[in-house]
């Protein structure tokens, strides 16, 4: 894998303490190098997620070692729904920190993979209190995904069902975990219910973070549609269009693998730097993840 083009103005230094932190451990060229490609990753990551992947990848080649580039790999792998690579970093991540704090993502990841009894069973182990209150809400979140995957749509409202939930205080994961309630509440064919949860919802999603107002919308059987007249042709001779106010209208109901690392040869890295401590490790081994017994 060549070089990426990176714009003059990414300098390296934009990226967190923690992570400069974590590049010491490289040679300063090096370091300097990765910490321009983090950067990119971070920069896409939300746009133009496949970018973001190939500066991951760029970054994972120069240093496997290093916690916040195998974290970072994890994210654009997420993100494009490379969920066996994502799992993989991600594990490399914690092990190397012993955080927890990826845990749900994780947890996530085998729900992508097609196995949310394993995102259930993470669901039950000991790191989740370890996690902060967006961690536990997080999970949370997860759990009731996996329910839902299972159609156990019941059982997705229960897991949902939390003092975060029923608090009327406003935190960054506030109106995802109202969505996520509304939404279980109409796959469990409780729509009346869905409908003030969804209006909750919208009350502390000030920054757009879901469509619980298209959600809304749907429920009360209405959307807004911009309308404009075609040239008239009421034989006034006038001709011309002319706009109007956006019109209500009904709507119908009825609208409404195998985990592993690749690496490839170190050559690439070498046409880079010289330096004899550039070595890519090519031969950890991946801890083995045993699934545990589902929860519930």
């Amino acid at each position: 894998m060549k070089r990426l083009p990176i714009p003059d103005d990414v300098t390296g230094f934009e990226i967190d303490a923690d992570v400069k932190q974590d590049l010491k451990s490289l040679p300063k060229t090096l370091a300097d190098d990765v910490a321009r490609n983090l950067v990119m990753v971070a920069r896409l990551l939300d746009s133009e997620p496949e970018e973001a992947y190939n500066y991951s990848r760029v970054a994972l080649r120069l240093a496997s070692r290093v916690a916040s580039v195998r974290e970072a790999a994890g994210f654009a792998s997420y993100m494009t729904q490379r969920y066996a690579e994502a799992l993989t970093e991600f594990r490399a991540a914690k092990r190397m920190t012993g955080r927890v704090d990826l845990w749900p993502v994780m947890a996530d990841c085998e729900r992508g993979l097609g196995r949310p009894e394993r995102a259930l069973a993470m669901a039950g182990e000991p790191e989740v209190k370890q996690l902060d209150k967006a961690g536990q809400v997080e999970m949370r979140l997860v759990a009731a995904g996996a329910r839902a995957d299972l159609e156990q749509f019941d059982a997705a409202v229960v897991t949902l069902q939390s003092p975060e939930l029923a608090s009327s205080a406003i935190h960054p994961w506030t109106a995802r975990l109202r969505y996520a309630y509304a939404d279980a509440l109409i796959a469990a064919g409780r729509a009346d219910e869905a409908r003030e949860w969804f209006v909750k919802a919208v009350e502390a999603d000030t920054d757009g973070s879901t469509n619980a107002a298209e959600r809304l919308a749907e429920i009360d059987g209405v959307e807004f549609t911009d309308a404009l007249d075609e040239e008239s042709e009421d034989g006034d001779g006038d001709g011309g269009a002319e706009a109007v106010e956006p019109v209500r209208r009904q709507i119908d109901k009825d609208d409404v693998g195998d985990d592993r690392m690749i690496f490839e040869d170190e050559e690439d890295v070498e046409e880079f730097y010289d330096e004899d401590d550039l070595e890519i490790d090519e031969d950890y081994d991946e801890d083995s993840f045993e699934e545990q017994p589902k929860q519930g």
